[in-house]
């Protein structure tokens, strides 16, 4: 067996990893699932949960990738053999790849908006009706497919060149450029002489909020989402650690870069929204609906609107690549496929697949599964079913099958800290992943 890559250095490990984390869900979900939930209460619930679920599985996983050095189909079986939780990775390994088929279609709306902004054309034919715009585009056949198709291609073409000429370079150029962006906006709307009730009402604690068990459950549900958790990425990557890089600096450095840039992005865009005075809480249409208009009406929304859609481009992409490489790794460790035949093959499994989410809103527009579209299904099956079921099996697994001693060992964790950690993912986290989950389906 070939020797296993490794990161060039710990820095382009760290901007890599918060890369994976940082995408669509902290830019686009994160502004308007806290407006759906209150704003500002919402937002401390939330940071509770990232310390409290979020951080343990990333330490959980990073230490399992960084012990086994295998993927995440391999890792698992590796440490425990005779574990009932030794097939973990699997859960984690299918939910990445129904994630990027759907996940696609998104950063292929992404990289059109980003053009149209660039061109011109979002202005021009825009106009006061961006709904008409977004779902004239949207339900074309070929174009949204033939954007898709780039951004899946892009990713491959990336994650084809390696860990450190590949994944480690796109991240270590543009991370620096996202945060640079994303401050740039977020200033901006800081300073907007009309935008403080957005301020407000994002940071403003609503104590009717705190007795809501449904606020519990969408901040829970956004740190789970947001940061990644679920689909191995964290396990992959950390199978490319050097053995001397520590676990928890590397883990707590992406929970608080995935969080600070959530934040960000609510200051950037609830300022705006309240003094345009639209809802707050308008759903996924709130990135391709409403905010090219308030780009419009803006004093120099035309070049902000670039910046922006670059952003969430750009923060898609990061994230297919890591979700890619989880699939690609496995390909590489199971089956003994070079780098670039794995991808290859990958890439075009999740061509086939997202043919189903890609077209959902088009030709298949009329296919119904339990009262929603094709789109929302995979997006269902994937992030309300998949993702949940592999954090609690990951969680039970380094809490219960491994000795409590080599868990600890293997995370670097040292006494009250160790302990501590093991009883979150023995109780705390599992329980509160349940909870989320039965919550889903009850609703559902």
């Amino acid at each position: 067996m070939a020797e296993r890559e490794q990161w060039g250095t710990q820095l382009g490990f760290i901007l890599a990893t918060i890369g994976s984390a940082v995408g669509i869900g902290n830019i686009w979900r994160f502004p308007y699932v806290a407006g759906e939930n209150g704003g500002g209460s919402f937002l401390l619930i939330y940071l509770v949960c990232v310390v409290l679920i979020g951080l343990p599985l990333v330490i959980a996983e990073l230490a399992v990738g960084r012990t086994a050095r295998l993927d995440t189909v391999s890792a698992f079986p590796a440490l425990a053999p005779h574990s009932p939780l030794r097939h973990a990775g699997w859960a984690a390994a299918i939910a990445g790849t129904v994630i990027l088929s759907f996940y696609s279609v998104i950063a292929g709306w992404t990289f059109r908006y980003f053009y149209s902004a660039i061109s011109g054309g979002l202005w021009e034919a825009g106009g006061s009706d961006y709904a008409g715009y977004f779902s004239g585009f949207s339900e074309r056949v070929m174009e949204p497919m033939l954007w898709q198709t780039g951004a899946v291609l892009f990713a491959g073409l990336v994650v084809a060149r390696g860990i450190e000429h590949g994944i480690e370079r796109l991240n270590r150029l543009m991370m620096p450029v996202l945060a640079g962006i994303m401050i740039g906006l977020a200033l901006h709307g800081l300073f907007r002489p009309d935008g403080a009730a957005g301020l407000t009402y994002m940071f403003a604690l609503d104590p009717a909020a705190f007795s809501d068990p449904g606020v519990y459950v969408a901040a829970l549900g956004q740190a789970f989402f947001s940061i990644g958790i679920g689909m191995a990425i964290f396990v992959t990557y950390g199978s490319y650690m050097r053995a001397d890089t520590p676990v928890l600096k590397s883990a707590v450095y992406i929970v608080i870069g995935d969080s600070l840039f959530a934040v960000l992005a609510g200051v950037a865009i609830f300022p705006a929204v309240f003094a345009h005075g639209l809802n707050p809480s308008s759903g996924p249409e709130l990135a391709f609906v409403v905010l090219p208009g308030v780009f419009e009406e803006i004093y120099g929304g035309t070049l902000l609107a670039p910046a922006f859609f670059f952003l969430l481009a750009a923060a898609a992409l990061t994230s297919m690549i890591s979700v890619l490489e989880v699939s690609v790794a496995v390909c590489m460790d199971r089956f003994g496929l070079s780098r670039a035949y794995a991808t290859l093959s990958m890439v075009a499994v999740v061509l086939v697949v997202g043919l189903i989410p890609g077209l959902s809103f088009s030709l298949l527009k009329e296919v119904r599964l339990a009262g929603g579209g094709l789109f929302e299904v995979f997006d269902f099956v994937a992030s309300s079913l998949l993702l949940p079921l592999s954090g609690i099996l990951v969680s039970l697994f380094v809490g219960w099958s491994l000795y409590r001693r080599d868990a600890v060992s293997f995370a670097g964790l040292e006494g009250a800290l160790g302990g501590v950690w093991i009883w979150l993912l023995r109780i705390v986290v599992p329980v509160m992943i349940f909870v989320v989950l039965i919550n889903t389906l009850v609703g559902e």
